[in-house]
């Protein structure tokens, strides 16, 4: 599985990079703030929202710690999609949030 740190993920956030990130924590997280332009999918409905996404498109894949993105990335690059996940997740993101 493919992996970048919340200090890269801003690096080129900061940088201008165009990037595809879906938040897949629950409800009362992502009300928390989310890192700017991501998408919320909650991992429970990733399964079921796959039209929503473009497998020519790699996506960065986000939670609190790490542990629930992970899943998702394996899940979809299982299913065929570019997947990386944001280790650490939100608790070690430095970055703006919405």
């Amino acid at each position: 599985m493919k992996e970048i740190t919340t200090a890269e993920l801003k690096q080129k956030l900061e940088n201008g990079e165009t990037l595809h990130m879906i938040d897949v924590r629950e409800e009362d997280e992502v009300a928390q703030g989310m890192i700017p332009g991501a998408i919320h999918i909650p991992l429970g409905e990733v399964p079921d929202r796959l039209e929503e996404l473009d497998q020519a498109t790699p996506y960065v894949i986000i939670c609190r710690s790490g542990g629930r993105s992970g899943r998702a990335a394996e899940f979809l690059e299982a299913q065929g999609y570019d997947a990386t996940n944001m280790v650490g997740g939100m608790l070690d993101w430095q970055g703006d949030v919405e």
